[in-house]
């Protein structure tokens, strides 16, 4: 039967339905795996033997692979899913299961691991750092390989006893939508030995019949042990064969050790495994076609590694060989994949067993680290490269090298003309993913069309932008690379047009659908110049509807995506309109019915009101628009913001050159000020004659987009006309005036601040000092007033008391514009901590939510003061984070305790005044603080002309004489740690830290 499904689904089902035991941690991108095993076990799905599994959420990555052991050693069948540094926690436990010859299965939504920087997105470095464990791995290539090699891992582990680690691509095949042939039960049956699972059975650790495993070994018989296992190893490829070839009888879908594509004479060959394999396949076919000499081994079983299946799937006229890794290991003298393919054609060669009497060149090359696109233009590059008397034999596709020269330069790719292709931009949360996802299965469903849908989201949750990549043809899609020429481009979010550059993607003679606040008279006047150029050039056909208005008249608030779902569907014509329409409300009422009949029938209004919304601009001939294409990066910028950052916010971070970018991660921070996302569709107004001075639509503000300044009357001189003030009700400012002030550009549009407001007009009791009014209406002259605002000096921390709302509020907050979801309830508190302590912060952060507004890219939200103090940050791991916190602690002691001992060691030359002032400081007050920090001053002055080591010595740590804080933050479950024993540890340790837990659960 086909089916459109994920990646993740695709495996998972078939995981499922051959498990009894499944232990989970949710990671992206493998968490839909786990959730989907979760939710079908708690509406009580049957596996295939008509039990239903038991899944079970643990507290870590460790834990579940600790109950994946447990559940083994007591003959279950088990399974679990996992990423990243999940499966580095796995490890330790990998290597038990392995050496125990416990036959079980996990699934990898393979993802980078962290590094330099923490990245959610794909590619090989954490499947490579588990090949030593002992597990087999298999590695599969697209959303069908998934489904299919899921089956054979399970079928071989049991056939073998060996654990297998079944891998494909995060995020590219995890969460790619495709048309699949699925497999049914009975063909699942037919691929597993009822013998081998029996025997797996007779081997449980039970008291009826007790054994001992475990056991510590001395070197009279470890080694003897452990090489006992090479027989049980060296008959797996020939196991993964037979599981392949009984799939094949089953399902007609052929598959080998290592599958060879090209010509059958071929000279050059390229050598890989995981999803880049639909892009080299295109490019080979291509130049195959044209008469060149070439080919492409995909590789599925990468352990154990098969010398002979490799020199068997290789053309006897291979001169040269390129191989491909998806990972880097730095300082190694190859990647693992190119090793192994050196290492195995030197020794068949040396061997006499294989066909040519000198081996071939083979040289090596990385891509599609962390998801970077993969094409078929790169891989003619690299075959081109191999067509040189030299190739180079270290190189890298798809980045421009300008440090170490390793990059191969190559074309734009252009797809086929028989492939429809759609590209989406939309915001995270208006639902815009969603609809497409549905439209999707709609077309596969319900035409005989092949579909795919992939999409691209930013680390950031709602409010970042997201991209939705769809094809359409009549022959198998193996396009596994996003859409640069698309003949249908839907702009979900109108703002998106300034900040970046939307219809790069649009190919001549294709369709734009936008969604904006204007109608077809008067929305080309609102297009930035440069859009409309493009357009004009393009001869684009332009749709508009206004889908924000027709969701919000409908009660549906912003998810926009029904409307423009339909309106899609009356574009494209992929099939009959009448039956578009009815398939949509159909997906409604299976996305909604949970929610109730309400909102299924407002959802299916939705799908009524788009036709008589949508309507075809006519185009002039000439630009008009005097509208800048993006916000300009003003020029007293930092250069880093100005050359970088902003590439990033672009869109373009693809074209940063290596020598751009910082060689250890770490970036500047007070960056977010710069993105202006400008997401809100209403923003809060400020009534000062309603006001009372509260404070608390300040304090709630999770983004930091509404801001208090008390200030003395002088500082209004120059004010943009229209900017609010009111006098100041508090006795700590005798005479002075108070405002209340928007960041437009910032704000989400979430309506905190007006639900938690209490002034109210007496006149009108709906009428609060706080109200959220339509944007455009107010955006030019709250955009003056926002910059006039942060002129407005700040008040001395000194005459302020910090210990109330108000006082809170006075102070000059040091986190901004994160990119949070709107209304977070985590974000209000750790603007607040940067308000009181913020200038003297170290956070130790946990992954998670924190690490996402708080430390992603392009841009990140902690700044810093007048004096150019802050929050440092830095973020470790999810299970590590009270330690780490604990590791800057102790830092910070070792440091103040080395510099009073300087201190005192050269208090004769230094005075005994300051010296004694220095150690004596209780720095208990804002004021003693501010004093410290003078006395420190002081102190470098002192020293400023001495050379000696000890001078030196202290000048280094001298800033540790000033009272630091340091906060351990953790979200999103992160109390779990507790189980771990690292708070405890912390907190055993009598160390002076602080804890903040970010978590609804605790």
């Amino acid at each position: 039967m086909r089916a459109i499904v994920d990646g993740n689904e695709a495996a998972a089902s078939v995981a499922y339905r051959l498990s009894e035991v499944v232990s989970i941690y949710p990671i992206t991108p493998a968490s839909p795996m786990g959730e989907l095993a979760d939710s079908w076990s708690a509406s009580g799905r049957p596996n295939l033997w008509g039990t239903v599994p038991q899944v079970i959420e643990m507290q870590s990555e460790a834990g579940a692979a600790g109950a994946l052991h447990g559940a083994l050693q007591g003959g279950s069948l088990s399974t679990t899913f996992t990423a990243s540094q999940g499966l580095l926690l796995m490890i330790p436990n990998m290597y038990k299961i392995a050496g125990e010859l416990l036959p079980s299965v996990i699934h990898v939504a393979a993802r980078t691991l962290a590094t330099h920087a923490l990245s959610i997105f794909g590619d090989h470095s954490d499947v490579m750092a588990a090949r030593q464990t002992g597990f087999a791995m298999l590695s599969a290539a697209s959303v069908q390989e998934a489904h299919d090699f899921a089956l054979i891992s399970h079928a071989a582990t049991l056939l073998t006893r060996v654990p297998f680690l079944h891998f494909f691509d995060g995020f590219r095949t995890s969460h790619e939508l495709a048309t699949i042939d699925l497999l049914d039960d009975h063909q699942i049956e037919a691929a597993i030995d009822m013998e081998a699972l029996l025997a797996h059975r007779s081997r449980r650790l039970t008291p009826d019949a007790p054994r001992i495993r475990g056991t510590a070994q001395n070197p009279d018989v470890f080694f003897q042990a452990r090489e006992a296992i090479n027989p049980i190893y060296a008959g797996v490829p020939d196991a993964v064969q037979d599981a392949f070839d009984r799939l094949d009888r089953e399902t007609g879908r052929r598959y080998h050790l290592f599958d060879y594509v090209g010509a059958p004479d071929a000279q050059r060959v390229i050598v890989m495994m995981g999803s880049g394999i639909g892009a080299a396949e295109e490019a080979v076919e291509s130049l195959v076609a044209a008469g060149e000499k070439v080919g492409l081994v995909k590789v599925r079983l990468y352990r154990p590694f098969s010398a002979a299946a490799l020199v068997a799937a290789l053309p006897p006229t291979t001169l040269s060989v390129a191989v491909l890794d998806r990972t880097k290991e730095p300082g190694a003298v190859g990647e693992p994949l190119y090793q192994d393919v050196v290492a195995a054609l030197a020794r068949e060669t040396a061997a006499g067993r294989a066909v040519w009497d000198v081996l071939p060149r083979v040289v090596g090359g990385r891509y599609g680290l962390s998801s970077k696109e993969f094409t078929p233009s790169m891989v003619r590059s690299i075959l081109g490269e191999l067509n040189t008397p030299h190739p180079q034999q270290e190189f890298t596709v798809g980045i421009v090298d300008d440090v170490t020269q390793l990059s191969l330069p190559h074309e734009p790719h252009s797809e086929e003309r028989d492939v429809r292709r759609a590209v989406f931009f939309g915001l995270g949360s208006d639902g815009t993913v969603g609809a497409n996802k549905n439209s999707v299965k709609i077309v596969a469903e319900g035409t005989d069309l092949h579909a795919q849908g992939y999409f691209v989201y930013d680390s950031r949750k709602s409010g970042s932008v997201t991209t939705s990549h769809l094809r359409f043809s009549h022959r198998p899609i193996t396009s596994t690379y996003l859409i640069t020429q698309a003949d249908f481009v839907a702009c979900h979010q109108f703002e998106l047009l300034s900040r970046m550059d939307v219809l790069s993607v649009a190919e001549p003679g294709g369709t734009l659908l936008l969604n904006a606040p204007y109608g077809p008279d008067d929305v080309w006047h609102h297009l930035p110049a440069e859009v409309q150029r493009q357009i004009i050039d393009k001869q684009l056909d332009l749709w508009v509807i206004d889908a924000s208005k027709v969701a919000a008249d409908l009660g549906l608030g912003g998810r926009i995506n029904t409307v423009l779902q339909a309106c899609f569907f009356r574009l494209v014509e992929l099939l009959p309109i009448d039956e578009a329409m009815e398939a949509i409300k159909k997906a409604i009422r299976k996305t909604y019915r949970r929610f109730g009949e309400v909102v299924v029938g407002l959802n299916e209004s939705a799908v009524d009101a788009a036709d008589a919304n949508l309507h075809r601009v006519e185009v002039p001939t000439s630009v008009t628009s005097q509208l800048p294409a993006r916000r300009p990066i003003p020029n007293e910028a930092p250069d880093f913001v100005r050359t970088v950052t902003a590439m990033m916010l672009e869109g373009k971070g693809d074209l940063l050159p290596v020598s751009a970018l910082p060689i250890d991660g770490t970036f500047p921070t007070a960056t977010t000020r710069y993105e202006k996302r400008s997401i809100a569709r209403e923003i809060p107004i400020w009534d000062p004659e309603l006001c009372i001075d509260c404070a608390k639509c300040t304090f709630v503000c999770p983004h930091t987009a509404i801001r208090m300044k008390v200030y003395e009357p002088s500082f209004l001189d120059g004010s943009p006309e229209g900017f609010e003030s009111k006098p100041w009700s508090g006795k700590d400012a005798p005479g002075a005036l108070m405002t209340i002030q928007v960041a437009p550009d910032d704000c989400t549009g979430c309506g905190v601040c007006v639900d938690v407001c209490p002034a109210r007009s007496k006149e009108e009791a709906k009428r609060k000092s706080i109200m959220m009014e339509p944007k455009l209406d107010h955006l030019e002259r709250e955009q003056d007033n926002f910059d006039f605002f942060l002129e407005i000096p700040e008040r001395n921390r000194n005459l302020i008391r910090v210990d109330t709302v108000k006082g809170s509020q006075m102070l000059e907050p040091l986190m901004e514009f994160s990119g949070a979801c709107a209304g977070c309830g985590e974000t209000p508190y750790l603007k607040l901590l940067t308000q009181l302590f913020g200038d003297r912060m170290t956070i130790a952060n946990a992954t998670g939510c924190s690490s996402i507004y708080g430390g992603n890219l392009p841009t990140t939200p902690w700044t810093t003061n007048a004096e150019g103090r802050g929050p440092a940050w830095a973020n470790s791991l999810f299970e590590d984070n009270a330690e780490f916190g604990l590791g800057m602690r102790l830092a910070l002691d070792q440091q103040e305790a080395e510099a009073r001992q300087l201190v005192e060691a050269m208090r004769t030359d230094l005075g005994d005044e300051l010296a004694t002032g220095i150690l004596e400081s209780e720095q208990s007050t804002e004021e003693a603080i501010a004093a410290q920090r003078e006395r420190v001053d002081r102190l470098r002055e002192a020293l400023a002309d001495r050379s000696d080591t000890a001078t030196k010595r202290l000048l280094a740590i001298c800033d540790a004489l000033v009272r630091k804080n340091v906060w351990i933050v953790g979200g999103d479950g992160w109390a779990y740690d507790i189980g771990f024993g690292g708070l405890d540890h912390v907190l055993a340790s009598g160390r002076d830290v602080n804890i903040l837990v970010l978590d609804t659960e605790v």
